[in-house]
């Protein structure tokens, strides 16, 4: 590991103390302590369905507010690295020091304006249709939510290490009940009851090719709809109009990239997994993809092409007029059209 590997990692793990200062309160109790949880987990190296200790976990809860209440008001860190230090959302710039070394950086913003940063083990890194992918292994710095993915400019960056922790937590969601449904569908193509750990290696390995099309998808939708879409994000910034708004493009980037091509390629674990992730408002938009997929399911080998291809067109249509709407007046005209979206 390079000399400067612990100034490096202690400078990003400042940056996501001081993003989590600012905006872990955010969440409502109930989702705030699971993420807690879950980063103490991550934090202490526990492993996958170990149980956590009460007492050390609540005298860790009581110090990390403590550490966020003194940077609430701080700025955040230049990194150093090499003899220099760089802007720490200058991913370009510095992961074109640290992929030599073997490491991946980013900083970047995700839901809500939230500033993400992470460091870990470069895994693999690979151009794909013009896309620059790193997908990073083991994270050495992390803030309390981790994106298993995310794309800034031409780049996408996979975090292994959150993608089957995000797995994990799904599948332990799942066992309480054993329902015949999507979830179990996913479940079902792998052995885990006869080797967990493989198991869920395996399903890990094949859901980032899914994380990879959907960031592709994503950066095509961008593509289409052009800078326009990030100022009217802007302008609804933490509203539920935000989430509409992420939704509609998630449901464009999929109709575009991911689902097409897991139909191409006739890969059926994914595609149940997809639909055991399409909850809340992305599912409540878009029955229609929902009551497709289980006729598909059912037998229908046309079902979900058909529609994939509808929605292709109805959300890049909606898009569009969200954008139309958002410059003609504001966040008031989006409103309007948002109550008519739904397919």
């Amino acid at each position: 590991m390079t000399p400067d590997f612990p100034q490096l990692r202690a400078s990003v793990q400042h940056n996501c103390h001081i993003s989590d200062a600012l905006f872990a309160r955010d969440y409502s109790l109930c989702i705030y302590l699971l993420k807690m949880r879950e980063y103490f987990r991550w934090e202490r190296g526990i492993g996958f369905g170990e149980s956590l200790p009460d007492k050390e976990l609540g005298q860790w809860l009581v110090e990390r507010e403590h550490l966020w209440h003194e940077l609430e008001d701080a700025e955040f860190a230049r990194v150093p690295f090499a003899g220099r230090e760089l802007d720490p959302f200058a991913s370009d710039e510095l992961n074109a020091l640290l992929t030599p070394e073997g490491l991946v950086y980013s900083g970047g913003y995700g839901s809500s304006a939230k500033p993400h940063f992470f460091l870990a083990d470069l895994q693999r890194a690979e151009v794909l249709d013009g896309l620059r992918v790193f997908v990073a292994g083991r994270e050495y710095a992390r803030d309390i939510t981790a994106p298993p993915a995310m794309s800034i400019g031409g780049t996408v960056f996979v975090r292994r290490e959150s993608l089957q922790r995000t797995l994990w937590e799904r599948l332990e969601e799942w066992r309480w009940h054993k329902r015949d449904n999507a979830m179990g569908r996913a479940v079902g193509h792998y052995d885990f009851e006869g080797d967990f750990s493989t198991a869920l290696n395996a399903m890990t390995e094949r859901e980032i090719d899914t994380v990879i099309l959907h960031e592709s998808g994503e950066v095509e939708a961008g593509r289409r709809l052009g800078p326009g879409w990030e100022q009217l994000l802007a302008g609804v910034f933490r509203t539920r109009m935000e989430y509409t708004a992420r939704a509609v493009r998630d449901h464009l980037a999929d109709c575009l990239v991911t689902l097409p091509t897991l139909l191409a390629r006739n890969t059926a674990p994914s595609i149940h997994f997809f639909f055991a992730n399409l909850t809340g408002m992305r599912r409540a938009l878009f029955p229609s993809l929902v009551r497709a997929y289980e006729a598909w399911h059912g037998g229908d080998g046309n079902a979900l092409p058909r529609a994939v291809a509808d929605g292709r067109d109805h959300w890049e249509a909606v898009a569009q007029r969200f954008l139309s709407a958002f410059g003609r007046d504001g966040q008031k005209a989006l409103e309007v059209e948002a109550r008519t979206i739904e397919l």
